[in-house]
């Protein structure tokens, strides 16, 4: 007890200068655990039953101490022994005393000052309470917790099962199979000691589990069926008398009073309040379901407002800004839920099951809204990597990056989703074992997606279109809007837009017109008969010329013929390419051409003809006269 205290002192002195609360913690630690080392004095001194402890020729007191104050400079921050059921039992008994008085002596000390906050020396108390709360907690077996409500479970697992071996007779500790806490022999470096595999409390259901798995595999730990029953177990005997010399339950205290261990001063306000405020329903008071009631209806009035301001603000033009305020929105989601928790755990002290149900809840919000977040942050990336110059949104370069990214944000979201399952104890990664079984019928369901992702992949490895281009698809025909994982959209002439498979798209004959590099100008012109031999071979020359002298029309293949005479004109045809791959700038050099055609044809005295008839009046002059021969009578 001596170096005990001597490390108290170390712990104390460390806290007041400056040293940090982990490591003042730790030091605290250290010399409560000295304090542990000693064999906590039994209700009767009895011989301990063969093979229950170690054997009678072992390590002197002398001895015993130095290899504990070897352990303790090695571990200043040693977890609870629970090498044996009697180590175990022991450990958790001493630090839940020696949290207990600590507790009690800060609350008391706070409520009878009139500061309005614990002093800097109260809250590092108050931070070892923490910490040896959470080591006796290490002493359970509490792999049936989900995580996510797991710390606020073991202490009141902690503080019910203190309750509850304050209510019934403990055995003699030497009668406990074991050793004493402090020594951590553990069981398969001690041949001489054979130990049970479990060691039930005499006169009730509490066990000592040797664990057979795991990172404490070898320890003793309180079962998870003990665990289970520890809440109706305490339901049972809190109204029976305290055996233990303390005076209150603080288990009872610790649940209905708010704040986190210590009650704040405002928790004057309600005990001066009307006496039902006090009363119990639910393992809750009702002061504590009307901060719990008035703080969901704050919550879903300041959504419902939320959700209208977000329907009728207006919408900015800028796509970052838009992306970005996609963004705030998961991150709001996050603080308010995180908010919400931190209120009803650390100021309304909500407990028990409905503390389960708001951790679950919240957690799963809360990592729902972790990879929401990082599905749209993924989408503001993809925003500002196609804003780069170089990088056409309209290009096929744009849309593949951004299926790229869409698929990657929602890999990595489905990721962060089965996590926090896992925080709230939903074994996901036995969910995606079980589905290998159903594998196969998922693929066969899954075929039409699959087959279209490929016929996706299809068109980006082939590059057959691009987004923006003009394009015929067998009898269809249109604009590439956009080429998605299972679909690509096309907007029609008509500005209909018809959305596609992939996989069907990919089997269709494309006809890509907006990558043509040269258009073909080929028409045939009529002129009037009466233009003279001479004006049609001039005419077909200065056309031939024209045509050449253009900036814009390829040399070869160029002609400029005389190709027949037509029912009612002299039918010449003009072939040649123009040098352009842009439709519009086709349209305009086509124009362009035409009517200089047009002028070289007038300018020569020529003009184009029509569809007519001509009709001749004159009298017949019957055969020539030599020709007549007599007719036979």
């Amino acid at each position: 007890m001596i170096f005990a205290n001597f490390m108290w002192c170390i712990g104390n002195i460390a806290a007041e200068f400056g040293v940090s609360r982990r490591l003042a913690a730790g030091l605290l630690g250290a010399a409560i655990s000295a304090a542990a080392l000693a064999p906590i004095p039994s209700q009767a001194q009895e011989p301990a039953p063969a093979g229950a402890s170690v054997d009678a020729a072992g390590p002197s007191a002398e001895e015993l101490m130095q290899i504990r104050r070897t352990y303790l400079r090695d571990n200043p921050i040693s977890p609870p022994d629970t090498t044996s059921p009697r180590a175990t039992l022991e450990s958790f008994i001493f630090i839940m005393r020696e949290a207990s008085r600590l507790w009690v002596q800060v609350r008391d000390r706070f409520e009878e000052s009139n500061a309005a906050f614990l002093t800097s020396d109260q809250k590092r108390k108050m931070v070892l309470v923490r910490a040896l709360l959470d080591k006796a907690s290490e002493t359970f077996d509490l792999s049936e917790i989900p995580i996510t409500a797991r710390k606020r479970a073991s202490i009141e697992i902690s503080l019910q099962m203190q309750e509850i071996l304050d209510r019934i007779p403990l055995p003699d500790f030497d009668t406990v199979p074991g050793w004493d806490a402090g020594r951590f022999v553990h069981p398969d470096t001690s041949a001489d000691v054979k130990l049970p595999e479990s060691w039930m409390v005499p006169g009730s259901n509490i066990n000592i589990v040797r664990q057979e798995t795991g990172e404490l595999k070898g320890h003793y730990l309180f079962s998870k069926a003990t665990v289970d029953r520890i809440p109706d177990d305490y339901a049972i005997i809190h109204t029976l008398p305290i055996k233990a010399d303390r005076g209150e339950d603080l288990f009872d205290y610790y649940i209905y009073t708010p704040g986190n261990l210590i009650a704040p001063r405002w928790y004057k306000l309600i005990k001066a309040g009307p006496e039902w405020l006090q009363s119990r329903f639910g393992d809750q008071t009702c002061w504590q379901w009307l901060a719990f009631a008035g703080l969901s209806l704050v919550y879903l009035f300041a959504f419902v407002s939320y959700s209208k301001w977000s329907r009728w603000r207006a919408v900015s033009t800028n796509e970052v800004v838009r992306t970005l305020g996609k963004v705030m929105q998961p991150v709001a989601v996050i603080i308010a839920a995180t908010v919400f928790r931190f209120l009803c755990e650390e100021q309304i002290n909500i407990t028990g099951t409905l503390l389960g149900g708001i951790s679950t809840v919240t957690t799963a919000v809360i990592w729902t809204s972790v990879a929401w977040l990082t599905y749209r942050f993924m989408g503001l990336i993809y925003v500002w990597a196609i804003k780069k110059p170089g990088v056409s949104s309209s290009s096929l370069d744009a849309s593949l990056v951004r299926t790229a990214f869409r698929t990657f944000s929602m890999a990595i979201a489905l990721v962060v989703i089965g996590y926090g399952a896992t925080q709230i104890g939903i074994p996901i990664y036995g969910v995606i074992a079980g589905l290998g079984v159903g594998g196969l019928a998922i693929a066969l369901a899954a075929q039409p997606t699959i087959e279209n992702f490929i016929g996706g992949v299809i068109l980006y490895a082939d590059r057959m279109v691009r987004v923006g281009e003009y394009c015929q698809f067998d009898e269809l025909a249109g604009t590439v809007e956009s080429i998605g994982i299972r679909s690509t959209r096309i907007r029609a002439l008509d500005r209909t837009l018809i959305t596609i498979s992939n996989a069907d798209l990919a089997k269709r004959k494309i006809i890509n017109y907006s990558r043509r590099d040269q258009f073909h100008f080929r028409h045939k012109l009529g002129l009037r008969y009466e233009t003279p031999s001479e004006k049609v071979r001039e005419i077909v020359e200065s056309i031939s010329e024209y045509l050449e002298q253009h900036e814009k029309v390829l040399e070869t293949p160029l002609r400029v013929r005389l190709i027949g005479y037509d029912d009612y004109a002299l039918a010449i045809e003009v072939y040649a390419y123009v040098k352009t791959p842009d439709m519009n700038e086709f349209l305009a050099i086509q124009e362009e051409l035409l009517i200089g055609i047009r002028h070289i044809i007038t300018a020569h005295g020529s003009d184009f003809a029509f569809p007519s008839s001509t009709l001749y009046l004159s009298r017949d002059g019957g055969l020539p006269t030599g020709s007549r021969q007599p007719v036979a009578s």
